[in-house]
């Protein structure tokens, strides 16, 4: 009845947070415990007392959101049921090399961050990225949309044309946010 996960351990205080209120309150919304090493990053999700085992998965897709870059306020959205967190690895693109993934990261980044910015607006999503990957926290048309977007920009696509696909998947994502799909 218990999960693991790794986390950076530079992300173990976030997910703690200060006075382990962050922890406390994913506890108490969720009747999941955490048990965490901060010293090796490792995360025990024991969902043994939880009223609804599929809060074990909800959970552990926020303790990965936070070792992903996002603040436990985003991530704490991941606890409704109609929100998912996706996990793109930026070498399935560019290959291990570093130098590659730097590169492509800083493409996705933008300058001042504006191609994040025009991604979360167009695509209305929470975008983090953090060492090789670019995670995405949304509801499912939104992660396809931006995920499609995404994979044109890491296949070498100009950003014009990522941001005009978006541009154009734009009105399908504001009426399905509004329920009238």
């Amino acid at each position: 009845m218990t999960q693991s996960v790794k986390i950076p351990k530079d992300r173990v205080g976030v997910l703690i947070g200060k006075g382990g209120e962050t922890k406390d309150a994913l506890e108490r919304r969720t009747g999941v415990r955490l048990h965490i090493d901060s010293e090796e990053g490792d995360v025990d999700i024991d969902h043994s007392h939880a009223p609804d085992p599929a809060m074990a998965l909800a959970v552990q897709d926020v303790v990965v959101a936070i070792g992903r870059g996002f603040s436990a306020e985003k991530a704490m959205m991941l606890l409704s049921e109609d929100i998912f967190l996706e996990v793109m690895d930026i070498r399935d693109y560019v290959g291990k090399k570093q130098t590659h993934v730097v590169r492509m990261r800083s493409r996705v980044i933008g300058t001042k961050g504006k191609t994040r910015r025009i991604f979360e607006e167009l695509a209305g999503v929470h975008l983090s990225v953090q060492g090789t990957t670019v995670a995405i926290i949304g509801d499912l048309l939104q992660i396809e949309v931006a995920k499609r977007g995404l994979d044109m920009l890491l296949s070498g696509s100009e950003h014009a044309a990522v941001y005009k696909f978006l541009e154009g998947r734009r009105p399908e994502i504001k009426i399905d946010g509004m329920g009238f799909s």
